[in-house]
């Protein structure tokens, strides 16, 4: 699928899509990570827009039995479009997801941290499959 590169037609494809404002820190976070995966994204002249909407939920389970909650559970969902700048046509719709199990432990601060770390490495492996989906998209336009 890269073969060739950064010179290969999906390479020069993926540095083509410009990635719109995402709602929310977890938005910030995997706007950020999808930039990164993308690579020269910004340095060509915008050929795509990945549109993203997140679902970022957090839920509690587990019950103890003195009533305190003993896990929770994060998602992370992302419904994502590939448009094509020029023409508006929508090339690419598509779903992405991961989620975390979280133990709650009696110390608040190490709760929301793993609460926060869970969101982190979610959004990292959101982008990851959004890229992967996005790469394997426009490698079939050039296969034409």
């Amino acid at each position: 699928m890269y073969a060739g590169g950064g010179n290969a037609a999906v390479a020069r494809g993926l540095a083509g899509v410009q990635v719109s404002a995402i709602e929310g820190r977890a938005g910030w976070l995997v706007r950020n990570a999808l930039v990164d995966e993308l690579g020269m994204a910004g340095k060509a002249v915008p050929k795509y827009r990945l549109d993203i909407r997140l679902d970022d939920k957090l839920e509690s389970f587990a019950l103890l039995s003195d009533d305190t909650v003993g896990r929770e559970r994060r998602t992370l969902r992302a419904r994502y479009q590939l448009v094509d700048v020029g023409s508006g046509e929508i090339v690419l719709d598509a779903t992405a997801g991961s989620d975390a199990g979280i133990d709650v432990v009696s110390s608040d601060y190490a709760t929301i941290a793993a609460e926060q770390t869970a969101l982190e490495n979610m959004a990292k492996d959101v982008a990851n499959r959004i890229v992967t989906n996005v790469a394997l998209r426009l490698r079939g336009d050039t296969d034409q």
